[in-house]
């Protein structure tokens, strides 16, 4: 017996078909995709986006996420976000975005799940670290985590074959980053060019303002009552009817327009909420990130270590740097952040425990 879906074509086809009437015109259809680094013959049944989204699902990079710092280091109480969670509130909050605008959700989640695969050990303080330790050997280099995801997708994963996603996946993975800036700030060199890449890069900033907050005030690091209250007026006082009114904000601004953006009072507030966090929780030595400065330093005498000694490196992880304009001692140079980057925290403090601290002999 041929079924229903059979009979108009693949499983692929009929949810292309699907796409091209249900979705707004400013959406990105999957049978439109710009292609891969590396040609591959259509799947059968998953479109373009969709085999994006489940290669990084299964990616060892993205397993990695669960044991990563989000703001606080190596939390032992189980609630606090890690990089995986923030990933998940991320993608939840761009897919609802994607589907009450009508774009294309699977390429929505694929940028969301990938968004931060790049992210060191020890969240932005490792990152710091980092950029530091590669600057001091190469000082025109820098360290970013979004460049580091794409690198991961390209090249890393799959022992160095990478995960060949469409190049739409890789421009909103590159565009998501906002750092410090307003939300309404425009980047040209770091915006994503698609509405779905957008979804994310609004997404990024309600999840982990809001998510921040709630890890903040569960660590004794702030209290509700000292945030901005005129922000919190329009916002609202609860996590989740915060999120609720940036989230409906985005959709009142954007729905049928060719843009994903917040505008009004609701962005001047969510601008607001946001220096205060980086004033009094991201940037300072906390009781909830006391041990950033010690990470650091960690993760720096690792990188010194492995310049000094890259046989410590496992072979496996030494993927090699094509590019003939760099000496030996530079390709090395990006081998180590490549490794130190890839690390979890746990791993990160394994290793500098096993190659700094004493071991008891006996006979």
């Amino acid at each position: 017996m041929t079924s229903n879906v059979a009979a108009v074509g693949s499983f692929r086809e009929h949810q292309q078909a699907l796409e091209r009437t249900n979705l707004f015109p400013f959406a990105s259809l999957s049978e439109n995709s710009r292609g891969r680094l590396r040609f591959e013959e259509l799947d059968p049944v998953r479109t373009e986006y969709q085999r994006d989204r489940d290669r990084i699902l299964h990616s060892k990079a993205f397993r990695r996420l669960k044991h990563k710092t989000q703001v606080f280091i190596d939390p032992e109480e189980d609630h606090y976000r890690t990089r995986l969670t923030h990933t998940l509130e991320v993608s939840q909050i761009a897919r609802t975005l994607a589907r009450a605008l009508r774009l294309n959700e699977d390429l929505t989640e694929a940028i969301s799940l990938a968004h931060d695969l790049g992210h060191t050990p020890f969240g932005h303080g490792g990152e710091e670290a980092l950029d530091e330790a590669l600057r001091s050997y190469i000082p025109d280099a820098t360290f970013r985590h979004y460049e580091q995801s794409l690198r991961i997708v390209d090249v890393l994963e799959k022992n160095g074959a990478g995960l060949n996603l469409t190049l739409e996946v890789r421009d909103g993975i590159l565009g998501h980053s906002k750092g410090g800036k307003d939300l309404q700030a425009v980047d040209p060199n770091h915006m994503p060019e698609s509405l779905e890449g957008m979804c994310v890069r609004v997404a990024d900033r309600i999840a982990y303002l809001n998510h921040d907050i709630d890890d903040s005030v569960r660590a004794h690091v702030l209290d509700v009552a000292d945030l901005p209250q005129d922000a919190m007026d329009i916002l609202g006082h609860t996590h989740g009817v915060r999120i609720a009114t940036m989230v409906m904000n985005v959709l009142d601004t954007s729905f049928g327009k060719p843009l994903v953006a917040m505008s009004g009072e609701t962005l001047d507030a969510t601008n607001a909420l946001k220096d205060y966090m980086y004033e009094h929780v991201y940037t300072i030595e906390t009781r909830g990130n006391m041990e950033l400065s010690k990470a650091q330093f960690m993760l720096k005498e690792l990188f010194n270590l492995y310049m000094s000694k890259p046989d410590l490196i496992p072979a496996r992880e030494l993927v090699p740097i094509n590019d003939e304009n760099l000496s030996e001692r530079d390709k090395l140079a990006y081998q180590v952040t490549d490794f130190i980057a890839g690390m979890t925290d746990r791993y990160a403090t394994m290793k500098f425990k096993h190659h700094f601290f004493p071991v008891a002999w006996s006979n």
